[in-house]
């Protein structure tokens, strides 16, 4: 038996031990648990938050420009 094939056996094997014990249970019903969370929490893609941060910034700076022309709008019409 050659030495790279005593190594892929010995992997082999060891994986089929780990499969059977209570860590890959673990592991498979954690992998379900936390997948079934992210389909039920209202997530969205870091592109679409950074898109509507974008939009938020333009908004923002379109009141404030709004916001001073209601001011100065207001300042004339004070005797």
């Amino acid at each position: 038996m050659n030495t790279r094939h005593f190594i892929d056996d010995i992997a082999r094997r060891l994986s089929e031990l780990a499969a059977k014990t209570p860590a890959a249970d673990f592991e498979k019903n954690a992998k379900a648990l936390l997948s079934g969370f992210l389909t039920k929490v209202n997530l969205v893609t870091r592109e679409e938050f950074d898109l509507q941060t974008q939009v938020l910034a333009r908004t923002r700076e379109k009141l404030q420009s709004l916001e001073a022309r209601v001011n100065e709008w207001e300042s004339r019409r004070q005797p």
